[in-house]
């Protein structure tokens, strides 16, 4: 079965982010929290389509006992849209390749409107079906029931580049210095907001935590089993302007334990991720002026 991706709601709140139920989650901030690495298959988003899809899904439309005191924010549809696109410009879509076999939203797949897993309807009351899902039906209260429509057109635009924003530049660096980790020096770069970033691969050999890097996926495969993923708010976005790498557990459902950048080098592209998150996320005490990294917690 050809790939597909998948466009939800959480019929939550706007905050809720959770680990298993999509690959990536959308805050009502717009914010992108990537769960899942996009090349696993996760069990439970779309009836009878979980095997070679991606879900997405913003978090809205949990107001009670009116859904629509909390609907889809502008951001969140925008964000949507853009990692979509991204995702299919991984694959190599074209814009022409944004169809309803493609990409659907979930009131859509319910409904089997692309015709491909017959079942039965489950989708919107409109389209014959018991209503229990109509994800993305309608963007906005009150709104034409072309929700997918809709969002296809916009995916496509910003596969063509006729219709999106002025790419970001990319984040500027000062030079390097050095911090002690583990007692030893590891150089590090300073960004415009006096954050330490370092190359991935030293911090994770510095701590003697295994890796492996997919360059096909572009990610980097962690092979530790002491590491619970905390689903960060201010988890690196698409806005930093860099290409995005993900560190990424290696389990079946492969959670991302944090996002990086891919940076030019002398030797190639190489990975780069915030210093202190590494420290939060792997468990690396810490102090501070200067930043010092000592020794895993319980390592």
């Amino acid at each position: 079965m050809a790939a597909v991706i998948y466009l939800h709601w959480t019929a939550t709140g706007y905050d809720w982010i959770r680990p298993g139920h999509y690959h990536s989650i959308i805050g009502g901030d717009g914010r992108v929290h990537r769960l899942h690495a996009y090349s696993v298959d996760l069990p439970a988003h779309t009836y009878g389509r979980n095997r070679n899809s991606v879900a997405l899904s913003c978090a809205c439309m949990g107001g009670i006992p009116n859904p629509w005191t909390l609907p889809p924010t502008s951001a969140q549809l925008t964000s949507l849209c853009a990692e979509a696109a991204a995702i299919a410009r991984s694959w190599g879509w074209q814009a022409s390749d944004i169809s309803l076999q493609s990409v659907l939203t979930h009131a859509e797949a319910a409904s089997n409107r692309d015709g491909r897993v017959m079942h039965d309807n489950y989708g919107p009351v409109i389209w014959g079906g018991t209503g229990e899902r109509w994800d993305l039906l309608q963007l906005e209260k009150n709104g034409p029931s072309d929700g997918g429509d809709q969002l296809r057109r916009r995916i496509r635009a910003l596969l063509r580049g006729d219709r999106s924003p002025t790419p970001p530049s990319p984040s500027a660096f000062n030079g390097e210095t050095m911090i002690q980790s583990r007692g030893e020096d590891l150089a590090v770069q300073i960004d415009e907001f006096g954050r330490s970033w370092a190359i991935a691969a030293d911090l994770l050999s510095r701590y003697e935590i295994p890796y492996a890097w997919d360059a096909s996926l572009r990610r980097i495969l962690i092979g530790s089993i002491d590491v619970a993923p905390t689903y960060r708010d201010d988890a690196v976005q698409a806005s930093v302007g860099w290409p995005l790498v993900e560190l990424t557990l290696q389990t079946g459902n492969a959670p991302v334990i944090l996002t990086g950048i891919l940076r030019p080098g002398p030797d190639g592209d190489r990975a780069w991720c915030r210093v202190v998150e590494f420290a939060e996320e792997f468990g690396v005490s810490m102090s501070y002026d200067p930043l010092v990294l000592a020794e895993r917690r319980g390592g």
